[in-house]
């Protein structure tokens, strides 16, 4: 992973005292709500519906064991001993006190981790494929250029205002687990003739507008990618619109200008920036690639893991759901679901952290990864230790195996947190799990992703779930419209909306009646709900939802 250099270290230390000196001064009187709000901002800070909450950026999902026990030492002195993981690779502290937030970012910066840039209309955290380095079907880890864009944005003096807030994600491989095509920039390493490029993806979106992004460059050379991006970002910069904040995002510049007029200017920018770049980002790429370096991968005997695979049909069920193929013999990546039926998606207490970091200490080569399906992955562990980290995480809450089931929800905070939310998603999603828990139904479903949002924002990336759930407020009562057919893959899609919402009580039936249509319709037992979908249409699922008036009326 990167190493912070000197300068890193100033620069964090410099941005930290005048925070702190302009958190004294907003605790004092002096600063107002309405101007210190641009400065807590630019450093992660937001003010929630019961206290503020500090987002830590984990660029593109990477920790190693000594940030994640600091992550769990602020959890446990600065909050209430938990942190919650989100769909964009953060860690959110929902409980600080404004007077402990500059301890909370100098802590952060012991290790190697802040909070600038995870809000305003600023580049934000760059996120990627949370398998980068490890997976077997990838054509080059995307964490290198995830950093060197980082280092690029961070403070960019040009891309500090921006129309509104721009996100950015990197895939290192033809399956797409890093959802690019919903980004504003979304970038697909390819290999052409031996050649590394970039498949260049611009104007995808959720909230209020879901757009899936277009291509905007077939095959980007590696040494063209940082102009070619200050191209992009400069055009949206200048004709992206600031008198509708609602329209104000880059999907909604290439919808109204057309993907050929945006084409065309990123081209003439591009041809302006690119004799300034005279080699320097690839220099810096060389050198933040080393820090990238696989580790010594290891033989090692598999028989614990076969032994135990036969014999514990409880290891057995684990392994085949949370288990994923690695690229080095013998090796597996492990992903720890942070979805124990009934618990509260994303949420990690201070000592399931600090157990996550021993493990990856002892068997994963000090490495962790934040997925933005809320869940943590051990990317690098040899099979011969599986038993081992089984063992250990069941007895802390964390060995559920439901990786890709229908209780493997994401889901934003919700009205319970956020002040923009207009339902509760937390609650839905728990009882959700809990149901089919109950039902033992989970395995038998298979694949199934439902994500939740509580609000219009789409924090919960409902728009693309197999079931997607959103939470609207319908005359001060909660009323849960439903999505179906969502893809955040390399085929991704944007849901069909199936009808009328659900009051609180009756969503929990709904989607069961949804499932249990899916059980009767599938042509066979490994026909997964998005197949199923994709092959029927809307139409027999909305009977289902909608039993009583048969779909017509609905």
């Amino acid at each position: 992973m990167y190493h912070y250099t000197d300068f890193d270290h100033a620069f964090l230390k410099e941005r930290n005292a005048q925070f702190r000196a302009q958190v004294e001064r907003r605790i004092d009187g002096s600063l107002k709500e309405d101007e210190f709000k641009p400065l807590r901002l630019m450093n992660g800070l937001y003010l929630q519906l019961h206290a503020y909450m500090l987002r830590v950026a984990i660029p593109y999902g990477t920790l190693n064991a000594a940030q994640m026990r600091k992550l769990a030492d602020i959890a446990e002195k600065f909050d209430k001993g938990y942190g919650h993981f989100t769909t964009r690779q953060n860690i959110q502290y929902n409980w600080p006190e404004l007077r402990d937030v500059p301890d909370m970012l100098d802590e952060l910066a012991k290790v190697n981790l802040h909070a600038i840039q995870t809000s305003g209309n600023t580049i934000r955290n760059v996120t990627a494929d949370h398998f980068a380095g490890a997976a077997a079907d990838e054509v080059a880890d995307p964490r290198p250029v995830a950093e060197l864009i980082r280092q690029w944005s961070t403070d960019h003096p040009e891309f500090q205002f921006l129309p509104r807030k721009f996100k950015v994600a990197v895939s290192g491989s033809q399956n797409d687990r890093a959802v690019i095509k919903t980004h504003d920039i979304g970038l697909q390493i390819v290999e052409n003739k031996g050649e590394i490029g970039y498949k260049v993806i611009v104007g995808g979106g959720l909230g209020r507008t879901p757009m899936i992004g277009k291509v905007l460059h077939d095959f980007l050379p590696q040494k063209d990618l940082l102009p070619y991006l200050e191209a992009i970002v400069s055009v949206y910069n200048l004709l992206g619109r600031r008198d509708n904040k609602y329209k104000a995002r880059i999907k909604i510049t290439v919808h109204e200008n057309g993907i050929d007029d945006i084409r065309q200017r990123v081209n003439a920018r591009f041809a302006q920036i690119r004799p300034t770049f005279t080699g320097v980002d690839q220099q810096m790429l060389a050198r933040i690639e080393a820090d990238f370096a696989a580790p010594p991968f290891r033989p090692a005997d598999e028989a614990p893991y076969q032994n135990a695979y036969q014999h514990d049909p409880l290891f057995r069920s684990w392994a085949d759901t949370n288990l994923s193929a690695h690229r080095a013999p013998g090796y597996a990546i492990v992903s720890i679901s942070l979805k124990a039926h009934g618990k509260t998606p994303g949420d990690a207490t201070a000592r399931q952290m600090r157990l996550m970091a021993a493990l990856a200490e002892r068997y994963g080569h000090d490495e962790l990864r934040i997925s933005h399906e809320q869940n943590v992955i051990l990317p690098h562990v040899h099979k011969a230790d599986l038993p081992s980290i089984y063992a250990a995480l069941k007895a802390e809450g964390l060995g559920t195996a439901n990786i890709g089931l229908i209780s493997d929800i994401i889901a934003c905070p919700g009205m319970d947190y956020c002040a923009l939310a207009t339902a509760r998603s937390i609650p839905i999603a728990q009882d959700i799990a809990t149901r089919f828990d109950e039902l033992k139904l989970e395995h038998d479903v298979g694949p199934l992703k439902i994500k939740i949002s509580g609000c219009i924002n789409a924090c919960g990336h409902h728009h693309v779930g197999h079931i997607g759930i959103l939470g609207l407020d319908r005359a001060g009562v909660e009323n849960y419209q439903i999505t179906l057919g969502g893809d955040g893959t390399q085929d991704a899609a944007i849901g069909e909306r199936a009808g009328p919402g659900f009051s609180a009580d009756e969503i929990i039936p709904a989607v069961e009646r949804l499932v249990l249509a899916y059980l009767d319709l599938r042509a066979e037992p490994s026909e997964t709900f998005l197949q199923t979908y994709r092959r029927l249409g809307l139409h027999p699922f909305k009977a289902a939802l909608y039993p009583e008036t048969r779909a017509d009326a609905a």
